[in-house]
């Protein structure tokens, strides 16, 4: 059996990248039976029914490391969470809300701020950054017209699965053009071999990168709701409250009304950013909405 990587599965046929190329496979029917669906990212092994035309079966699936609902796809290993810094301005809200879901998803967050060219005094990255990097993550200040820190993300992505994530407009297809100039062709390249147009479809697909790493060309968090997420769930997600979570209240304590809260405490005292508390309670009534509309 040959090893490799599920790439893009459409309409039943899974597309394996492996040392000897892409094979165009179906699954086993004990999947089915299993109910056991391959995801784009799945490590697995196949069978080959037909070298020439370079189709095969999938025999086995290896075990997940990690599995996205939304996108589906497996094993990917961070999330390069996209903004601009200016046009459009950034949500910040919205930010909250894709660290969120890759918290919930336990994956690696680094976020990326493009157009910083625009930021001619370097205020509004040097703002952002106050916040997101007291609150624990990485922020890489980029810009594709002065090539600034575009070595960075390639260091990010080597040897990872990478999920781009953010809103229309921040310039993620840009950021990725600069990563790799190769990558619109070779996006052509595989939608050719599955006889596809680029981007006729909304299922995820993984695309190698000349910096050694893949990347989920994808809409990213297709639905940024909170539906599955609890009220006392919440606060997990927001990682810099984990130093704070002495409360006389304990782990019951969800940082809003309580009295004598550690976490509300340390918003006070400046060691947590307020506008990602505000961004926490923000998200907190939204989930309680949800609720009650079911």
């Amino acid at each position: 059996m040959l090893d490799g990587k599920i790439v893009k599965g459409i309409g039943g046929f899974y597309y394996i990248d492996t040392e000897s190329g892409i094979y165009e496979c179906k699954a086993r029917g004990i999947f089915r039976k299993q109910k056991i669906t391959p995801l784009v990212g799945d490590r697995v092994k196949i069978n080959i029914v037909d070298e020439e035309n370079k189709k095969g079966v999938i025999e086995e699936i290896d075990k997940r490391d990690t599995e996205l609902i939304r996108p589906p796809i497996a094993n990917v290993d961070k999330a390069l969470i996209v903004f601009a810094i200016k046009n459009p301005k950034p949500n910040l809200s919205l930010l909250d809300r894709f660290i969120v879901l890759a918290e919930k998803e336990n994956l690696d967050i680094v976020i990326v701020l493009t157009k910083v060219d625009l930021d001619e005094d370097g205020d509004l990255v040097k703002d952002l950054k106050n916040i997101y990097e007291i609150s624990g993550y990485k922020v890489i200040p980029v810009s594709n017209k002065t090539k600034l820190n575009i070595d960075k993300i390639k260091e990010e992505l080597n040897g990872n699965v990478v999920v781009f994530a953010g809103p229309s407009g921040v310039g993620k297809s840009s950021l990725l053009n600069e990563i790799d100039k190769n990558f619109e062709l070779q996006t052509g390249e595989v939608s050719d071999k599955i006889k596809r147009g680029k981007h006729t479809t909304r299922h995820a697909e993984l695309l190698k990168l000349e910096c050694g790493g893949m990347v989920a060309d994808t809409p990213g968090f297709s639905s940024l709701t909170l539906d599955d997420i609890e009220e006392s769930e919440l606060k997990e997600y927001f990682i810099e409250f984990d130093e704070f979570d002495d409360c006389r209240f304990g782990f019951r304590c969800i940082h809003e009304n309580e009295p004598s809260c550690a976490v509300k405490e340390a918003v006070s005292e400046g060691k947590i950013s307020k506008k990602r508390y505000d961004s926490y309670i923000q998200l907190l009534n939204e989930i309680r909405q949800g609720k009650r509309r079911y």
